[in-house]
């Protein structure tokens, strides 16, 4: 009688558990990236720097895309365009001296404070430096998000 022997390797169980493992360990990643989220693990963005090329005049108001600049007796202010409620670009309301969504009228003072309308949150302030000549006089701001 001629036994044949099974040729060493892998065989049809083997191949059946590597591959329930390789979906099992594919499964646990993708059930720890929410965790990682939910805990608050996040890799922070690099900073963008906007140049405003120019000198404002006092009590005026400069809109970008992302951000609106207001030159202030204090000195600029720059206020997020994005509202905190649903993420609408708002837009400055000259005549009421309000920022002001479009979406649901959320409305904010020009220091990026909540007055009225359904976000429950203020306007994110970004940085702005001065730029002057070596004369010291303005020639523009940057602003950092």
């Amino acid at each position: 009688m001629d036994q044949t022997r099974p040729t060493p390797g892998i065989n049809r169980r083997h191949l059946l558990i590597r591959v329930t493992q390789g979906v099992l360990a594919l499964t646990g990643l993708a059930l720890l990236r929410p965790l990682f989220r939910f805990t608050g693990f996040t890799v922070k963005r690099k900073p963008r720097h906007i140049l405003v090329p120019k000198a404002l005049p006092a009590r005026s108001v400069y809109t970008e895309h992302d951000f609106i600049l207001f030159i202030l007796a204090q000195g600029p202010l720059a206020v997020s365009r994005i509202c905190t409620h649903l993420g609408c670009r708002v837009n400055y309301r000259k005549e009421l001296g309000l920022i002001e969504c479009p979406c649901h009228q959320s409305r904010f003072t020009r220091e990026g404070k909540r007055v009225a309308g359904p976000a429950k949150r203020n306007l994110p302030i970004y940085p702005v430096k001065i730029i002057k000549d070596n004369n010291g006089k303005v020639t523009g701001y940057m602003v950092t998000l």
